[in-house]
């Protein structure tokens, strides 16, 4: 499935083209994975190319079994070309089920900038548009309590705090559940 997703350019930032991973990502994701701030948070660290393979593998399968969409965020350079600057996947997608996940993080030379509420604002559109027909109606944005900025993404991006969920393996702390929900169809059900 080729899918090329676009996040609006602000005042201050260009827009972020946001694509599925492939292989010339490779290097970036590695030097992505440096970021102690980010490996902190991830349970699934990239410290190498057979690492990075590895991610590479798991999101061609997730593309190709229609339930995990993940999408390398890239941002234009003043000097041309581009340079990875977060990724968001959208997990868990089933059919007739009404709510997946969708996640995120963002390069450490990309934080505050806005990058990550814009590409996932991107993503829920898109998701919400491509499995109106299934049945999503809700996403959810998970993340642990002591992640604040995580919060604050979840805000921007338009996913009010929902609950507080207890801590459960391999999290060790409880977290926050923060919710987005489709917008109800034109002239929708008058039942």
């Amino acid at each position: 499935m080729s899918v090329l997703l676009r996040a609006p350019a602000t005042p201050h930032h260009p827009e972020l083209e946001l694509r599925p991973w492939h292989d010339g990502d490779i290097p970036e994701l590695i030097e992505v994975y440096r970021d102690p701030v980010l490996r902190h948070w991830t349970r699934h660290p990239v410290d190498d190319a057979r690492d990075a393979h590895r991610w590479m593998v798991r999101s061609r399968q997730g593309w190709a079994a229609g339930r995990r969409f993940a999408f390398a965020v890239r941002e234009p350079r003043r000097d041309g070309g581009d340079r990875l600057v977060a990724t968001v996947v959208l997990k868990d997608v089933l059919p007739s089920r009404p709510h997946a996940e969708i996640g995120y993080w963002t390069a450490a030379w990309a934080r505050g900038r806005g990058v990550a509420p814009r590409a996932v604002q991107a993503v829920t559109d898109w998701a919400f548009t491509r499995f109106a027909a299934t049945g999503l109606t809700r996403l959810d944005l998970l993340h642990q309590v002591d992640n604040t900025a995580s919060c604050r993404v979840a805000e921007k991006a338009g996913y009010p705090f929902q609950e507080t969920l207890p801590a459960r393996a391999p999290f060790p702390r409880d977290g926050h559940r923060h919710a987005r929900h489709a917008a109800p169809h034109p002239g929708g059900d008058r039942g």
